[in-house]
């Protein structure tokens, strides 16, 4: 299983989904982010990035509200 969010137009996350293998596997087993993006920007739409359940790379597991900086999801700054 893969997870993956859903951006905005101003790189927040508005959603997060779980793909099953068999949509992010190529033909030698390997997973594979852009089939992933594939699937899901011509099934819903939008941009896609992958994110990791368990926090081993994108910085955190992205979570709705979330901001993609280019290279991780950050949650963002409480206002002080």
């Amino acid at each position: 299983m893969a997870h993956f969010a859903q951006l905005d137009d101003n790189n927040k996350v508005t959603q997060v989904v779980v793909l099953a293998n068999e949509f992010i596997t190529d033909q030698s087993g390997n997973e594979v982010e852009a089939l992933g993006v594939g699937f899901l920007s011509g099934l819903i739409g939008g941009t896609w990035k992958q994110t990791s359940y368990h926090a081993n790379f994108r910085g955190k597991y992205a979570g709705i509200g979330d901001i993609w900086d280019g290279t991780n999801f950050v949650s963002p700054q409480e206002p002080e």
